[in-house]
């Protein structure tokens, strides 16, 4: 079974109202079996446009075992009032991706 990853290329418009976002995403992810291998860092871009990602704007990496678990933490309902508050108080973009199936 592959592993999948989230990627979310985020910038933060409104900072005080999306802290809880933090709390309640972190939540969900651990309850769903994720964990976070990004949260933010220096980026350093080496190739390709980067005309929409300047100052402000983060990376996050969250590795979930499989695909399956990874669709089910997008649509839970643990996560869908932290998604709410992350749409409302950012710009940017999140998209989940199947990893390389490793042999057992």
């Amino acid at each position: 079974m592959s592993k999948a990853y989230v990627v979310a290329e985020i910038q933060v418009t409104r900072p005080e109202p999306y802290a809880e976002y933090r709390v309640l995403s972190t939540a969900s992810v651990d309850q769903y079996g994720g964990q976070f291998l990004v949260r933010g860092g220096t980026r350093l871009q080496k190739e390709g446009g980067d005309d929409q990602h300047h100052e402000g704007w983060r990376t996050v990496l969250v590795e979930f075992p499989s695909l399956a678990q990874a669709q089910l933490w997008y649509d839970s309902v643990e996560y869908s009032k932290a998604k709410a508050i992350r749409q409302a108080n950012s710009i940017g973009r999140l998209f989940i991706v199947e990893g390389v199936a490793t042999a057992a």
